[in-house]
């Protein structure tokens, strides 16, 4: 491994009391692996550092030598490797994550989850005389799944009605409250999930709608989640780079601030207006098809790439 890489990783793991070496930032994930990383992070702690190993295809790859892991994202605690997603997930379920990032045990308790008549009746159908179990999931958008399946290892466990629901810590965290209906639809029978806890979602804004914003004068915040490099590429007028300067001072600005997420396509932005959504933010708003569309449909001067 080069020396200045070697030195690079090493400086960041002995910065920080808590640091990830993961694909994009903390605020815009570039995978699915860092992205469920930073979300179970996010749950325990309001302050770690994050490094982007797609900065550099040298760091990237100097890093899984550096730890000996093959795999990303990778947490570090008080200079000490902890282990990949596999690992950090398992050890949330368990309860030992908290241990390792010096937090006091924290005890889950079931969440209080009411279920219909209808929706008890149709869950004991499907459960019929077996010892499964109806597993419930919600994301961090607040999507509920509702399947049947083995009682797993690690869950919480709710019993409502003589049924039990299970669910991982995060779920459980999300669910208090919720409400179970089972009604008819045009399409037939469904499931109605009702989530006080459900936040508000981010709104999507096309370039001819950001366009007419920029020609009123209308006081908003657009920030370009891309790496420095498409920065350098090409950008819209007026956008921010997100970066460790400017994630300080949005995070200072009033919650009802309007703020504009783009990147590329509106994949990444979108990813990061629902982390700084998550934060309180109010006004969230993801430029639909991102720097590309403003290209085609508004300033064919921005460069295409």
């Amino acid at each position: 491994m080069d020396e200045h890489i070697r030195a690079q990783i090493q400086n960041a793991v002995e910065a920080s009391e808590v640091v990830l070496f993961m694909k994009g930032t903390r605020f815009a994930p570039a995978c699915g692996f860092s992205g469920k990383t930073v979300e179970l992070l996010d749950s325990l702690l309001a302050d770690y550092d994050t490094v982007d190993v797609l900065s550099a295809p040298e760091l990237r790859e100097g890093i899984k030598e550096f730890s000996s892991w093959p795999t990303l994202p990778q947490l570090y605690v008080r200079g000490k490797f902890v282990g990949g997603a596999d690992i950090i997930s398992q050890s949330f379920e368990e309860g030992t994550l908290d241990e390792m990032l010096g937090l006091p045990p924290r005890a889950v308790t079931p969440p209080q989850i009411s279920l219909s008549a209808q929706a008890a009746a149709q869950l004991r159908q499907y459960l019929a005389d077996s010892e499964e179990v109806v597993l419930v999931d919600i994301d961090a958008n607040f999507q509920t799944g509702l399947s049947i399946a083995p009682l797993g290892p690690n869950l919480v466990v709710a019993e409502v009605s003589g049924i039990r629901l299970a669910m991982d810590r995060l779920t459980a965290g999300r669910a208090d409250g919720v409400s179970i209906d089972y009604i008819e639809t045009p399409n037939g029978g469904a499931f109605k999930v009702t989530n006080p806890r459900e936040p508000a979602k981010v709104r999507q804004v096309t370039p001819s709608a950001l366009k007419g914003w920029l020609d009123r004068g209308e006081e908003f915040t657009l920030i370009d989640v891309r790496t420095l490099g498409e920065w350098n590429t090409a950008r819209i007028s007026g956008a921010r780079l997100l970066d460790a300067d400017s994630l300080d001072e949005l995070e200072q600005l009033p919650k009802d601030k309007r703020l504009v997420f783009q990147c590329h396509h509106g994949h990444r932005s979108q990813r990061a207006a629902e982390q700084f959504l998550s934060r309180g933010f109010r006004e969230v708003f993801n430029l639909a098809g991102g720097i590309d569309a403003w290209s085609v449909e508004i300033d064919p001067g921005v460069p295409r790439y």
